[in-house]
């Protein structure tokens, strides 16, 4: 009897332990409702491994915490794979202990699911790359937890959920090259966002408010308009910004100059001001290029690498600075100044630019006087007609 009663005792212990790997209900029949409405892309064989006569907790991509799904990782992660095709079912939302859901990129297709507002413990929600249409629902902004949205590369259109802006955990908002329209929402300075990437949109209006938490700003190809003047001085975290090919106007303060930024784009759009940084300017990369910026050439740009200041409306001479930071070999690498109105630059005309350094001067008031390859957009033209050139009579 005291034998079959230990082995009894060994059964029980058995099945508990079976009881205690079985997964949701409610999460397995949610995997089966996704597992129905995606497929593999030729070429791809992630649902292989989703056999339901087995524990899902061990499927490809099936991360489980306890009896719940914790995070879903759909398609197969390896660069170069094929990704999945087909939409995503609102049965995600009935996985309420989800804290992740990534998307591999493919030839995914439908609406953002409403449902995935009820995934309360979200932090992650990544599915960018696929053809995912239709617009963000609004109760993605009650995700309180959401650190990043990435919905990038996709078809989506319609207005960002104000509700976004007062996400309290947001660190990444990506929503780049979608087809969104409106404006951008104001962000509360106590915003913890570190990344916002808005580019290749329809977005129209100015720029808001926004933490001075950010590091990184993309707000190129857009509609944007209006001055920028009073946003971008408390923004003194950034370290890449990007407004270029856009209709902003107005000045660019000379505090933009002194943020720690390896990037700084503002081309194609409508500055207008005098470029007068405080101190010397040490970006590797800098393009104002295609805006109406005016007056003489500030010396301390020479620290810059690559210089960008054509088709713009500077005059007077090429500082003598910019042309020994360029001429030997020091940081400046590239310094276009075609399209513009200067009248001189002080350079022997034997003077032979170091390998890997690059010069334009064409269409300038002045005969270029040195031979450097310009790129094609520079045009043919030397020099600008006499007439508008009134302080250079040639």
């Amino acid at each position: 009897m005291a034998r079959l009663g230990a082995v009894a005792v060994l059964f029980l212990a058995a099945a508990v332990v079976a009881a205690e790997g079985i997964l949701d209900p409610t999460d397995f029949l949610a995997l089966q409702a996704v597992r129905r409405s995606l497929y593999d892309m030729p070429g791809s064989a992630f649902f292989d491994g989703w056999d339901f006569t087995a524990d899902p907790c061990g499927f490809p991509g099936v991360y489980c915490d306890g009896n719940r799904v914790s995070a879903l990782a759909l398609g197969d992660p390896r660069a170069g794979s094929p990704g999945l095709t087909g939409r995503l079912d609102p049965a995600l939302g009935r996985m309420t202990a989800l804290t992740e859901l990534s998307l591999v990129p493919g030839r995914v297709e439908g609406e953002l699911p409403g449902s995935l507002a009820s995934c309360s413990n979200l932090r992650f929600l990544a599915v960018s790359k696929n053809l995912i249409s239709g617009t963000i629902p609004d109760g993605i902004g009650a995700l309180s937890n959401l650190r990043t949205l990435d919905v990038s590369f996709n078809q989506i259109s319609g207005a960002i959920p104000p509700s976004i802006a007062s996400l309290p955990a947001i660190t990444n908002l990506i929503l780049c090259h979608n087809q969104l329209t409106g404006g951008i929402p104001s962000f509360p300075d106590s915003s913890p966002l570190l990344r916002m990437d808005l580019k290749h949109n329809a977005l129209s209006g100015g720029v808001p408010s926004l933490p001075g938490s950010l590091q990184y700003l993309s707000l190129a190809a857009n509609r944007l308009t209006g001055q920028v003047d009073s946003v971008l001085p408390r923004l003194t975290r950034l370290n890449f910004l990007d407004l270029s090919m856009n209709q902003l106007d107005g000045p660019i303060p000379p505090s933009v100059f002194t943020l720690p930024l390896s990037v700084l784009q503002l081309q194609r759009n409508f500055f207008s001001s005098l470029v007068q940084p405080a101190s010397d300017v040490t970006i590797p990369v800098v393009d104002l290029s295609y805006n109406r910026f005016w007056g003489p050439l500030s010396p301390l740009l020479a620290g810059i690498g690559q210089l960008y200041l054509n088709n713009n409306r500077f005059t007077g001479d090429v500082p003598s600075r910019l042309v020994q930071e360029l001429v030997g070999n020091g940081g400046l690498q590239l310094l276009y100044l075609q399209h513009n109105f200067l009248t001189g630059i002080e350079i022997s005309p034997s003077s032979s630019l170091p390998s890997g350094v690059s010069l334009c001067l064409m269409y300038n008031c002045m005969v270029p006087p040195v031979y450097a390859p310009c790129p094609i957009k520079a045009g043919t033209q030397n020099t600008r007609p006499a007439d508008q050139c009134p302080e250079w009579r040639g």
